[in-house]
């Protein structure tokens, strides 16, 4: 198949089934098309959706995004996971309004050097915003081409990577690569997915390698199992007598950086009696009550982290709490959440809250 015939083919399958009412596709600017991209690395389309529509109508511009704090940031992007793309978002947004004057570039080589954006992501924004032929090369479209060209190997590798990026830049056509790019990522999405593919609606399968090969599932190669190693952590539940709880504000780099979270004794602790004296000797506090709660996992991308949540009732102390390094403060359960709150933290805290309408 030619790459005119490869391109003739799936605009063809776009104009018949593919998604264009999508919150991005609707007044179609490069600032509404970057966000959505950041926000669909690593998620699904309906996951995104809610999320993209609460952050366009809190954020507008990318002057509204580059001018709100941190916070406010990280709060409409708690659930979404990976919140490095949320912090690299808000200091690109910051780079659009210093150095462009808040006029989103069009340069490729300028877009890819913004925070948080790859060569993909760069091509993805320029062709769908600015009609520019930029090829892409997403998770969708990696799967699309591995199958049509049975390239062995996992994408991830370099030279699978570049054989990848050489057909995506031979097929996207001069024309309508707007549609071109929608239709690869609708492709990948709809009917060349990870599991289950429906081969039978699918454009591209007379030509098709691994599907002639009947071998279909073996491509793209996954990526190389590893087992994860295993961390552990005490989280305290640091409770008032109005019923505030003590929140700080981690670094604004690493695992959760700049969102709110517990304290954390470390897992060495044993019992009780360690995780009361480390309330005395680091916030100067004397717990009343100490109850152990059931431990729970949150897997990260590269270990798992072994929560044993712990709450710390402390009557009538009245003295400041204070944790070097970062922000605290007695956050009130009973009012709206404002902050970036990491998402086992935001579970913790609904469970207290049920706890107590129990009581």
């Amino acid at each position: 198949m030619t790459p005119d015939t490869f391109a003739a083919t799936v605009l063809d399958w776009y104009d018949r089934h593919g998604r264009k009412d999508l919150p991005w596709q609707r007044d179609r600017t490069p600032y509404r098309v970057w966000v959505s991209e950041v926000m669909l690395q690593q998620t699904q389309v309906a996951t995104v959706i809610p999320y993209f529509e609460r952050f366009m109508a809190r954020f507008p511009t990318v002057i509204a995004l580059a001018d709100a704090e941190l916070d406010a940031v990280l709060h409409l992007w708690s659930g979404l996971g990976y919140y490095a793309r949320a912090r690299n978002l808000h200091k690109a947004a910051r780079v659009v309004r210093d150095v462009y004057a808040g006029t989103f570039p069009s340069d490729f080589e300028a877009v890819q050097a913004l925070p948080g954006i790859g060569r993909s992501t760069a091509g993805a924004i320029l062709a769908l915003a600015c009609a520019q032929r930029q090829p892409i090369l997403d998770g969708n479209v990696k799967r699309v081409l591995a199958r049509f060209h049975a390239v062995d190997g996992w994408p991830g590798e370099a030279a699978v990577l570049a054989r990848l990026w050489d057909c995506a830049e031979r097929y996207t056509p001069q024309r309508r690569v707007a549609d071109y790019t929608q239709a690869m990522m609708d492709l990948g999405a709809t009917v060349c997915t990870r599991a289950r593919p429906g081969c039978a609606q699918c454009p591209l399968r007379v030509a098709c390698q691994a599907y002639r090969a009947d071998a279909v599932a073996r491509y793209p190669a996954p990526r190389p199992r590893r087992d994860l190693p295993v961390r552990a952590t005490h989280m305290l539940l640091l409770r008032n007598a109005r019923g505030d709880v003590l929140l700080q504000q981690r670094p604004p780099q690493g695992i959760w950086g700049g969102l709110w979270s517990f304290p954390e004794v470390a897992a060495s602790a044993e019992g009780p009696a360690e995780v009361g004296m480390w309330c005395v000797q680091t916030l100067g506090l004397t717990a009343t009550r100490l109850e152990a709660w059931p431990a729970l996992r949150h897997t990260f991308s590269h270990f798992h982290l072994d929560i044993t949540p712990w709450l710390v009732e402390l009557g009538e102390n009245r003295a400041q709490a204070v944790l070097e390094g970062q922000p605290t403060v007695w956050y009130n359960t009973r009012t709206e959440n404002v902050r970036g709150l990491a998402a086992p933290v935001q579970r913790l805290l609904e469970r207290l809250q049920q706890q107590d309408s129990t009581l």
